[in-house]
Formats: structure tokens, sequence, C-alpha cells
């Protein structure tokens, strides 16, 4: 039997929820692990890497522009996997398509293309993008088929837009629910304005594009998201370090959310404001501070738990995150499909 192609050793890592490993090894044999678990009864592998630090699974970022970032900084910064969540078809799915070629310097892009919305104008979640990231439709006809469009093309998921002016109209945003599902897509929504994200939940979306902000939800309208969808959390670009109204009501919601069962994902809208490629350090405090525990910002961040068969991406720290989040600031070694990319060789 051949020998793997690589092997990480580290004194400690998580590979998913509840496997905190001492004298930790992860195999990674092609793109896929191929072990993970206690170095003792590890394989060997072609290459060795003994880090002095924490293992554990490479970052996904559930919402990002990719276009607007350096995709080289992002996959440093210890993401390795992204979804674009609004962004013309004719270059977001090429650019994904490139993103699962060995030669691409830059994450794995899974992409929505271009975000439904009603006919009326261009929504504010989408003007500082290009005209073409949004696709306006106006009947139930034109919802399927757009969505029948977008999954020939290669959408992993459908993105509509709710806001006042340019909502779709019900019967419209159920068809696309109900086109999305038989294509097996799931319907993330930005829901904006009063009454949005009641209809979002009615018509069947499985995901929010961003944590609520503007109101306090009610607590039975929240019991009723945490069985219906989940969240992508997006909490950073509310504020950027500081302390803003929009933060405070989104962390009150995201904190009832979570207390009732609701799963969050890690996002942060990257390409808008003033967020950095790769992990922001901000979004895992502001996780954090809404109650999630460190393994579940762990879990919220992680591409997937490190296990054979596995996605081979793989993220090494300086330091426990359990001791200090902090850390996230600084990868000391990120492998993507089996292959090391930071510290680039």
């Amino acid at each position: 039997m051949n020998a793997a192609e690589l092997a990480v050793h580290a004194p400690m890592a998580w590979l998913g929820p509840g496997r905190i490993v001492r004298g930790a090894a992860v195999v990674c044999d092609g793109g896929a692990v191929g072990y993970a678990g206690d170095s003792v009864n590890a394989p060997e592998a072609e290459e060795k890497i003994e880090l002095d630090g924490f293992l554990m699974p490479a970052a996904a970022d559930r919402h990002v522009h990719i276009a607007l970032v350096e995709a080289g900084a992002v996959v440093a910064g210890g993401v390795t996997a992204v979804r674009d969540l609004g962004w013309p078809a004719d270059e977001i799915f090429p650019l994904a398509d490139a993103s699962e070629g060995p030669s691409f310097n830059g994450p794995l892009i899974r992409a929505a293309g271009p975000m439904l919305c009603g006919r009326g104008g261009t929504p504010a979640a989408a003007r500082w993008m290009p005209p073409e990231t949004t696709l306006q439709v106006g009947t139930p006809e034109e919802g399927a088929a757009a969505v029948s469009r977008l999954a020939d093309r290669g959408a992993a998921q459908i993105k509509v837009v709710l806001e006042p002016e340019v909502t779709l109209d019900d019967a419209t945003l159920a068809t696309i629910c109900q086109t999305a599902s038989e294509h097996a897509l799931p319907v993330t929504a930005h829901a904006e304005g009063e009454g949005e994200l009641e209809r979002a939940l009615g018509a069947g979306v499985s995901e929010l594009a961003h944590c609520p902000s503007s109101e306090r939800l009610a607590d039975s309208l929240v019991e009723t998201m945490a069985k219906a969808v989940r969240i992508v959390s997006t909490l950073d670009v509310l504020s950027y370090g500081q302390d803003t109204p929009e933060i405070r009501t989104a962390l009150d919601n995201l904190r009832r959310f979570c207390a009732a069962g609701g799963r969050v994902f890690y996002g942060t809208d990257l390409g808008r404001g003033h967020v950095s490629p790769g992990i922001d350090v901000r979004e895992l405090l502001l996780l954090q501070e809404a109650g999630l525990t460190v393994e579940h910002v762990l879990e919220a961040l992680a591409r997937s738990p490190l296990e054979p068969g596995a996605p081979a991406d793989i993220l090494g720290l300086e330091e426990s995150p359990f001791e200090m989040l902090g850390t996230f600031d600084r990868p000391a070694l990120v492998v993507r499909a089996g292959r090391v990319v930071h510290p680039s060789e």
C-alpha cells in the first residue's frame, strides 16, 4: 500500500463536535482525509508536518462576494471554502468552476449567482454591486424559470431579496421555493422590512442571509425560526467593532434564537465594508457574545469535521482557541484539499 501524501501532527486538535484529541494527527490522502485521530495509530505519509500548536478543520464563510476581494488572501487566512451569495452569473459560475482545480489560488467557491427580487428597481442590498447581480421576476412562471436556469448553471443555492419596493409577491416567492426544492437547492433570504421575515418563513426558505437586526423579534417568532431556518451570522458588518443599536438588536435576537435550538453558520458578507479576507475574529467574538460556547463557535466556523472521507482542509493555529479566540488572526498552517497553501511553498 502506498503511503498517504501528507500527515500533520500537533499536541492537540479539535476534529469536530465533542472530539478533542491530545497528541493528534490528520493524514491527507489526495484531497480527502484518510485518518484523523491520535498520532500513535496514524499511518505513514510521504510528507510529515510537526505543528507546535492546535489543529482543527479549516473555515468556511457562508456569505461572501468573492469577486470584491483577493481570493488568495482569503485562503491564506484560513478560509478554504466560501458561498457567494450574489454576483452576475456569467462571472461567478466560471469562477466557481475554476475553484475546483488544483491551480486555483483561493478557496473553493459555491455560488448562488444573481439574487432574485421583484420588479421595481435595484434593492438596497445590491446597490454596491454590478447591475446583473439581481434578476427581477414578476410572476410565478418567471420565478420558476429563473430557478431552473440557475440550477442548470450550477447554483449551489437560490437567494431571494425581500425588501420594500422590490419584494416578491407571495405566489412568486412560494413558486421559487417549491422549484428550488425540486432541484434540491436551499433558498437563502435577505429579508428586511415589515412582515418580510414572516413571509419568508411561510414560503419555506431554509436560511436567512443575515441575523435580523432592524427590530427585536417576538419570542414566538424566534421559536418558529429556530425550528424552520438557520442563520448566517454577518454580525460584524453591523458594527465593525463599534457598539451600535443594530448590533445590540442582532445579538439579542441571535441569543434567543440559539437558546431555542436554532443553528448558526459563520458568515461575514465579505466584500462589503471593512471586513478583511480570512477569518474575522470580531465575528467570532460577537458569536460568543451572543451566547455560543467556544465549541459552538468552532462548529459554526468549520467547513466540516475532520474524519475519513471529509475534505482535507486543515487549519493550524499557534494556540488553542479554547484559550483565546484571537489566535485565528494568525494561522500557522492552512491545508486546502490536501495541499499546503499557507505558509506558501
